[in-house]
C-alpha cells in the first residue's frame, strides 16, 4: 500500500501510509482535547500547547469563536466550515451576517519554530485575552478563552451538562 491513499472523507483526504506510518488515525479529523494554560506574552504571542501541535499541523486560522473566545482551527477545518456556511442561499440574511463577522475576524499563522502564534490585537480584545488564558480542545477545534470567563462559563454549564446530554448526543451506549 506504500504511496497509496484511500478517502475517508471529502474534508479529509487520508494521507498516505508514508507519511502517517501505521497510524490508524490517517484521514480522520484532529481530535483536540484538554485544558492548557499557556500565556501570552508582550508581543501577544502564545506557545501552542504541545499535544495538540501536531495535531493543528502547521496553517492555522484564528477567528472569533461563540461565547467571546477565539477559535484555534486547523485550515482544513476552517475550509470545511467556511464552505458549509458558503452553502447557505445568498438570500439568507442570517447566514451573511454570520459569515462577515466570521470572515472578516479571521486570519492565517503559521507556528514560529518555538511552536508559538500570533494572537492579534482585535481577537485579543474580542475575548479580553490577557495572559491568564486557557485554551482547550473541542474536537476539530481548540478555543481560546479568558481565564476568568472560562471559568465562570464552566460553573454555570457544568449543572446542567448531565441534562442536556440527551437532547445533545445520539441514542449511544457509554
Amino acid at each position: 500500500m506504500t504511496g497509496q491513499s484511500t478517502q475517508r472523507d471529502d474534508a479529509y483526504p487520508a494521507e498516505t501510509v508514508e507519511n502517517q506510518g501505521t497510524s490508524m488515525f490517517a484521514g480522520l479529523p484532529p481530535l483536540l482535547l484538554g485544558t492548557y494554560a499557556p500565556k501570552i506574552d508582550a508581543k501577544g504571542r502564545m506557545a501552542l500547547p504541545a499535544k495538540m501541535r501536531a495535531q493543528l499541523g502547521d496553517g492555522l486560522v484564528l477567528a472569533r469563536g461563540q461565547e467571546h473566545c477565539v477559535y484555534l482551527l486547523p485550515q482544513i477545518e476552517f475550509r470545511r466550515i467556511a464552505m458549509q456556511i458558503q452553502r447557505t442561499s445568498m438570500g439568507n440574511k442570517a447566514a451573511r451576517e454570520y459569515l462577515r463577522v466570521f470572515l472578516s475576524g479571521a486570519v492565517d499563522q503559521d507556528p514560529d519554530k518555538q511552536g508559538r502564534v500570533l494572537v492579534p490585537q482585535m481577537l485579543r480584545d474580542y475575548a479580553n485575552l490577557g495572559d491568564d488564558i486557557v485554551v482547550i480542545g473541542v474536537g476539530t477545534r481548540a478555543e481560546i478563552w479568558n481565564r476568568q470567563a472560562w471559568e465562570d462559563y464552566l460553573a454555570e454549564k457544568e449543572d446542567g451538562y448531565a441534562d442536556i446530554a440527551d437532547d445533545v448526543l445520539p441514542a449511544m451506549e457509554f
